[in-house]
């Protein structure tokens, strides 16, 4: 029920709420689960559907309380007591989705609760209205043109409200998410602070906030009440902000103190493996949550994801039919259906399957990410580019789209703009070696080789994900015939293919075994040289200049030709070399008894 009609938010949720213990204080679960029971039934009442769904699913994972300690419902007020009727009505039409209908009843109304729900119908309508044309009239690349005719007018109310200090805690999200709607990011910041302080419970309130956070420096400056809830915003926005190593801290220490049955939490979890590309883990862990939550939706598409990177096939399969079966017209079935299609090359089926998702939802971010990828797959760069730029809008913290940019650009041979694009998506991802060669790759189109070499040398130094950095690294001092730096890169990136201990083709052995054998021949130490002449004729594409080296080799040696006396010193890399450096001793031969398959 609403609470007490006094105009003083903080008096308001006060009669309503109990005192939260303080951040990172869990000693009192049953008070904790009190807490989430009440704000699941508040938020309901409110058609608040995702806060309520949230919160008891986090009550459903704690022990359960005895009768006792149940709590009764709210008190009612006077003003409660005279909206009833107009209220009861009006949500029974809101939960059938008719809002113009809710909001005609609710005109007049003065309780917080009925004011709420009035408000929020009339926002609900618009956006309804707002989606049903752009279905009809437009293609789903058009999405973001047709606006809310209705935020206008609910902002100039809401503030009226706002200012006479009239908003409880639901009203100033409210007024918050009309903020966002409209652009006006900082004051929906304050806003949303604002709400978390009167109403700390409303997770809404601070998934709101989290969206709107583009990295730490901004998080530093808010001033967030110092609650338990906190412990869930700051998990949840660290790994939005990709501070992976942090969130799964947070989460580890939410298990610990008696959230280990949550969902929520587990599937937070897989998503920041995710995240850090840990696969295995990832999957490991979705995997388990399936078992204890069969029919769960949510989150299925990022685990569809990691099917389709390890080319599951028969996985996403089940996967797609599971969903299906479950409920074929959610956002998350409809992605999952398109990687599906997508990793057996029906691209233009997989799009089909993105658009339809976005039907359901326009600001769903993975699906705008996915079809623009599924664009550039069809090579329509100009659609792949509207796709990101959508994603973009949605969400300025996803570094697929800006990476999917510099993609797009790099195709249209647009190298400045690929700079910009492939930077931003650095921004995101510091330690992502794919960004990092992308980076250089720029770099070197732009012939700013010293920026490139920084650019491939800092992606080896993170953990280079495809193994590519070293090479590029070495063509790069083959270009500036700095012969030496070039000969430990290859030498480095021979040994490191080795030691994964992963069988699989390397596109670039055979062009590193190729210079290494000119490089030990140029240095007349015969025996290496031959070593790797040797194998060059283990590929096709140097198995014709290895054997031609080895007769060479073989006519010096014949002829009395002395191998150099002189001894390279030993090969290594520091540890503490910096992105600007790169190795500059002298190359000692190749150890290819440690090397070989």
């Amino acid at each position: 029920m609403a609470a007490s009609s006094s105009v003083v938010p903080v008096v308001v949720s006060a009669a309503v709420v109990p005192a939260l213990s303080s951040s990172g204080d869990f000693s009192n679960l049953r008070e904790i689960k009190k807490q989430l029971l009440l704000i699941a039934g508040l938020t309901r009442e409110r058609g608040l559907l995702h806060s309520s769904k949230w919160s008891a699913e986090l009550a459903f994972s704690l022990p359960a309380l005895p009768l006792s300690e149940l709590q009764p419902p709210p008190p009612i007020t006077e003003e409660d007591a005279q909206d009833m009727d107009a209220y009861t009505l009006a949500k029974a039409y809101f939960d059938v989705k008719e809002y113009d209908r809710a909001a005609h009843f609710l005109h007049g109304c003065n309780s917080k609760k009925a004011y709420f729900l009035y408000m929020y119908s009339r926002y609900l309508s618009g956006e309804k209205k707002k989606d049903d044309e752009t279905v009809d009239s437009l293609g789903p690349l058009e999405k973001g043109q047709v606006k809310n005719e209705a935020l206008r007018e609910l902002r100039v109310e809401l503030s009226k409200k706002h200012q006479a200090r009239e908003l409880d805690g639901f009203g100033l999200y409210l007024y918050g998410v009309v903020l966002r709607k409209l652009d006006l990011v900082k004051e929906a910041i304050d806003v949303f602070v604002e709400a978390t302080h009167v109403l700390p419970l409303h997770w809404g309130a601070w998934l709101e906030l989290c969206n709107l956070i583009t990295d730490k420096e901004m998080l530093k400056f808010l001033s967030l009440p110092d609650t338990w809830m906190k412990e869930f915003f700051l998990a949840h926005i660290y790994t939005e902000l990709q501070l992976i190593e942090e969130a799964l801290q947070k989460y580890q220490n939410l298990i610990d103190v008696g959230f280990s049955k949550s969902s929520y939490i587990v599937s937070q979890i897989a998503v920041a493996y995710h995240n850090i590309r840990d696969i295995d883990k990832a999957l490991s862990i979705f995997n388990e949550l399936r078992k204890q939550d069969p029919y769960r939706i949510e989150n299925m598409d990022t685990f569809s994801n990691l099917l389709y990177v390890r080319s599951m096939k028969s996985e996403l399969s089940y996967l797609a039919h599971n969903l299906c079966e479950i409920d074929k017209y959610r956002v998350e079935t409809c992605c999952v259906i398109g990687n599906y299609y997508s990793l057996r090359s029906q691209h233009e089926k997989a799009a089909l399957y993105f658009q339809r998702a976005l039907k359901l939802n326009p600001r769903y971010l993975g699906a705008w990410t996915l079809m623009g990828h599924e664009y550039m797959e069809m090579k329509n760069t100009s659609a792949a580019i509207q796709a990101y730029r959508h994603a973009i809008e949605v969400n300025k913290r996803d570094y697929r789209a800006w990476y999917g940019l510099g993609q797009t650009y790099e195709i249209l041979k647009m190298p400045f703009y690929c700079l910009y694009y492939y930077r931003r998506a650095h921004q995101l991802r510091p330690n992502d070696s794919r960004m990092l060669v992308a980076l250089g790759e720029c770099y070197e189109k732009l012939n700013q080789l010293v920026e490139a070499k920084k650019c491939y040398w800092r992606a080896y130094a993170v953990g280079d994900v495809e193994k590519m950095a070293l090479v590029k690294l070495a063509k790069l001092h083959e270009q500036l015939t700095e012969s030496e730096q070039a000969a430990q890169c290859y030498i480095k990136y021979i040994q490191d293919i080795y030691s994964c201990g992963e069988i699989v083709e390397h596109l670039e052995e055979s062009t590193a075994f190729r210079y290494l054998a000119q490089y030990y021949f140029k240095c007349k130490l015969w025996d290496e040289a031959s070593a790797c002449a040797q194998k060059c004729c283990a590929f096709n594409d140097t198995r014709e200049e290895g054997k031609a080296l080895l007769r060479q080799i073989l006519q010096l040696r014949n002829q009395g030709e002395t191998p150099s006396t002189e001894m390279p010193a030993p090969f290594f890399l520091p540890a503490s070399l910096s992105a600007n450096n790169t190795p500059t001793r002298r190359v000692s031969p190749l150890n290819l008894s440690s090397v070989t398959p």
